[in-house]
């Protein structure tokens, strides 16, 4: 069975996203995640409305490469440069609201668990959803796929 190594990162999360904002009630956007920047590091608040469901893919992604992940070392992976004028830039951790949050809604769906001091990991159904996912975009990446001139 494929997994999440063999399909393109984008493709994976964009799949994902759809699935979660269309078949998990367990996950919905905040009311302050229309207003809020994720981080010290951005200007702006994320202009994708969806953008709460993308988080969430890409935390199950991250947990799926990574591990146990705590919420401390995914704000920093999260996080970017701050900038500071004409001193140099510095790097800042993202905000631990739109990381906590997008992870106890996955806890609350079961894709995800708490694995004592460790961090969370994912369970069994968060590894089938992203296995099948990957199966998925495999399987329609190669109906799609078209003749090349050598086997002409």
């Amino acid at each position: 069975m494929p997994t999440v190594y063999e399909v393109p990162t984008p493709d994976l999360i964009e799949k994902l996203a759809k699935h979660l904002k269309e078949n998990v009630g367990d996950i919905t956007p905040p009311p302050w995640s229309e207003y809020a920047k994720t981080g010290a590091h951005k200007e702006r608040p994320p202009q994708n409305p969806d953008w709460w469901y993308y988080r969430c893919a890409s935390l199950l992604r991250k947990i799926y490469i990574h591990g146990p992940v705590g919420v401390a070392r995914l704000r920093t992976e999260y996080g970017g440069l701050r900038r500071a004028g004409n001193r140099p830039e510095k790097h800042v951790a993202a905000g631990g609201s739109a990381i906590r949050e997008p992870l106890q809604q996955l806890q609350k769906a079961e894709l995800i668990s708490i694995d004592g001091k460790k961090g969370r990991r994912l369970t069994k159904q968060g590894i089938s959803l992203l296995n099948s996912t990957a199966a998925s975009i495999l399987k329609e990446s190669r109906t799609h796929r078209t003749p090349t001139a050598a086997a002409s």
